[in-house]
């Protein structure tokens, strides 16, 4: 561990990368002041789980389902996937998901019993960085050896690194001094903007205790509809059983769905969604809650060239570039771009100390 701390570090974004990041320098720089900051009422980014607020009933994974840990990772992550099984975070996926095409026994899948947040969460609290939710930024500005980051509310924050890890196209839409130091890196620019994103809804149901659901399968892909992608029971899935709580479902649509209908309210489709869902699972309950969500930035489609897990955006104060557009989207994608983030920040905190 270094004994001494790095300036103050900000971190824009408490989903998987953010998270992990923050919990990599806390091991590294025991001392390091450590700032995140995220435009949601709660952490996760796309690894989001919702709960009711009338209904009784377990809580959903409106982002990611479950885990999937390749070959590639088994050993290159070993110890982030030891933790989060030992803690009992992640527990292997025991629930049928029908239509699963991927048939690879060298791959294992998972699933977070609390949420998919839950794991976001295992780190945030191991970094006890200072948190603040409900703060979009907006503009990042550069001011001699330290970067300045305004919130839409107009709250300020100073910090002496930066490592962005929103979605690239809210990183292009940021004002001030950061827009002129991606126009003078047409290099960068270019390839910032060739990155892609796929786009769809998710809908949580809910349902009070003693409600009754037919359906046996923990997950169900539903390649033949036009709007449904995949279905799942929440309970089941995460092998769960709680006779004070009633079972959820979430819903999600696929792709080309999503992205005809992407400028709409999510609350204006929800009815069309539901109806494609009575048509497919029509022994389905009516739920006593429902909760729509609007992914505009749903998984990579397109990564940013090479792969490269984070880019040096500005090297004097440093900021930095990092997310699954670095990698890819999962959450072994995530943990590889905080880690090239981690060496990155790392390496310019070890070259100043040497000056």
């Amino acid at each position: 561990m270094m004994k001494t701390a790095m300036e103050r570090v900000g971190i824009v974004g408490a989903g998987m990368t953010g998270a992990t990041v923050a919990s990599l320098l806390r091991s590294e720089c025991a001392e390091s002041k450590l700032v995140v900051l995220d435009k949601g009422r709660g952490v996760g980014g796309r690894m989001s789980t919702s709960r009711s607020v009338k209904a009784n009933s377990f809580p959903v994974d409106l982002g990611a389902q479950y885990i999937s840990i390749t070959e590639t990772y088994k050993e290159k992550h070993r110890r982030f996937h030891e933790e989060l099984i030992s803690a009992g975070i992640l527990t292997p996926l025991r629930s049928e998901i029908e239509g699963n095409r991927s048939r690879d026994p060298s791959v294992s899948h998972h699933v977070a019993p609390q949420g998919v947040s839950s794991i976001v969460k295992h780190f945030l609290n191991q970094s006890e960085a200072e948190l603040h939710t409900c703060e979009q930024v907006t503009q990042v500005n550069v001011t001699g050896n330290t970067v300045e980051v305004v919130s839409e509310g107009g709250n300020t924050y100073q910090c002496g690194s930066l490592v962005l890890t929103m979605p690239v196209p809210q990183i292009l839409q940021l004002k001030g001094t950061i827009a002129d130091i991606i126009d003078s890196r047409p290099d960068v620019k270019k390839k910032l903007e060739m990155v892609s994103y796929s786009s769809r809804f998710a809908v949580g149901l809910f349902y009070n205790q003693g409600t009754k659901i037919g359906y046996t399968w923990g997950g169900k892909y539903i390649p033949e509809d036009s709007c449904i992608r995949f279905v799942a029971i929440e309970n089941i899935k995460r092998n769960l059983n709680n006779p004070k709580l009633g079972p959820s479902v979430v819903v999600h649509t696929n792709v080309p769905f999503g992205m005809e209908h992407l400028e709409q309210d999510k609350n204006i489709m929800v009815p069309t969604i539901l109806q494609h869902l009575r048509d497919v699972l029509p022994e389905l309950p009516e739920p006593d809650e429902i909760k729509g969500h609007k992914w505009r930035f749903s998984q990579v489609h397109k990564a940013y060239e090479d792969s490269p897990g984070c880019v040096v955006l500005n090297e004097n104060p440093l900021i930095l570039l990092a997310g699954d557009a670095f990698s890819h989207s999962t959450m072994d994608g995530c943990i590889q771009s905080a880690i090239s983030t981690k060496e990155a920040l790392l390496k310019v905190h070890s070259t100043k100390s040497n000056i």
